[in-house]
C-alpha cells in the first residue's frame, strides 16, 4: 500500500443516505398498488421490473421511476388511470428532491485525507442527479475528480484508472457495497475497503465471505484513517 496515490468514495449510502429514501418510496408505490397484490409481491414485481430495465436505463432515480410506471401498468394489466401513473411521477419528483443527510464520520475523514492522496468519487447512477447530490451535500470541494459510471464491473474500473493515469496497486475504494464497490477492483489488482450501511438494495448483495490480501472490513468510514495514515 506505499504506492497508494488515489482513494475513491462510493457516494451512496458510503457519503450520504441512499437506500432508505428507495425503500420509503417502494412502501408508497405498494401502497398506491395495494388493491392489486399483496405488498411483498408488489415489491417483488417492481424489483423484477427494475432489473429487467437496468441495461436500457441504467442505474438511477429516473430509471427506477420509469420502472415503477411500467411495474404498475403490469399489474394492473394496463388499466392503470392517469391519476395513479401522476402520483408515481411525483413519487419519482420526491426522490429526485430528497434532503442530503452525511453518514457519521465522512467530512472528517475527507478532512484528514485532504492533501495526501488524490480523493475522487466513483459511483453508479444518473448523471445530474449525482452531481446535484454532490454539489448539495457541500463535499465536492475535497473531490480532485467525481466518474459517474454506467456500472462498477472490472472493466469500467479499469477505464477509471487509464483516465486517471494510474496503476491498480495505486488505487483505493471505498464503499458500501462488496458487489460493486469492492469485488471489482480487488479482481483488477486495486485495494477496498468495505463500510457496511444497516440496509442494501437486494441487487447488491452476495452470498459468500470475501477474502483477499488486498480487502479489509471496517465498522465506519472514519476508522480507514487507520489504514490510510499509519
Amino acid at each position: 500500500m506505499n504506492d497508494l496515490k488515489v482513494i475513491a468514495f462510493d457516494a451512496d449510502d458510503t457519503l450520504f443516505v441512499n437506500e432508505p429514501y428507495f425503500q420509503e418510496t417502494e412502501e408508497k408505490f405498494c401502497a398506491l398498488m395495494s388493491n392489486y397484490l399483496s405488498h411483498h409481491t408488489l415489491s417483488q414485481e417492481l424489483f423484477k421490473t427494475e432489473i429487467s430495465n437496468l441495461d436500457l436505463y441504467g442505474y438511477g432515480i429516473k430509471g427506477y421511476t420509469l420502472s415503477m410506471i411500467e411495474a404498475a401498468m403490469n399489474i394492473s394489466s394496463n388499466t392503470l388511470s392517469v391519476e395513479v401513473i401522476g402520483k408515481i411521477i411525483e413519487l419519482g419528483k420526491e426522490l429526485l428532491q430528497k434532503p442530503i443527510e452525511l453518514l457519521d464520520g465522512v467530512e472528517e475523514t475527507l478532512e484528514a485525507l485532504k492533501g495526501k492522496y488524490k480523493l475522487i468519487v466513483a459511483t453508479k447512477g444518473d448523471l445530474k442527479d449525482q452531481q446535484s447530490k454532490l454539489h448539495r451535500s457541500g463535499l465536492g470541494h475535497y473531490f480532485h475528480h467525481i466518474e459517474v459510471m454506467s456500472d462498477k464491473q472490472e472493466v469500467n474500473y479499469e477505464r477509471l484508472l487509464s483516465r486517471l493515469e494510474v496503476h491498480p496497486k495505486e488505487f483505493f475504494m471505498i464503499g458500501n457495497s462488496l458487489k460493486s464497490d469492492v469485488l471489482p477492483v480487488l479482481g483488477i489488482g486495486g485495494y477496498a475497503v468495505h463500510v457496511p450501511y444497516h440496509t442494501t438494495w437486494e441487487h447488491e448483495k452476495i452470498n459468500y465471505k470475501v477474502e483477499h490480501p488486498n480487502f479489509r472490513t471496517v465498522e465506519k468510514i472514519s476508522d480507514v484513517l487507520d489504514i490510510l495514515l499509519k
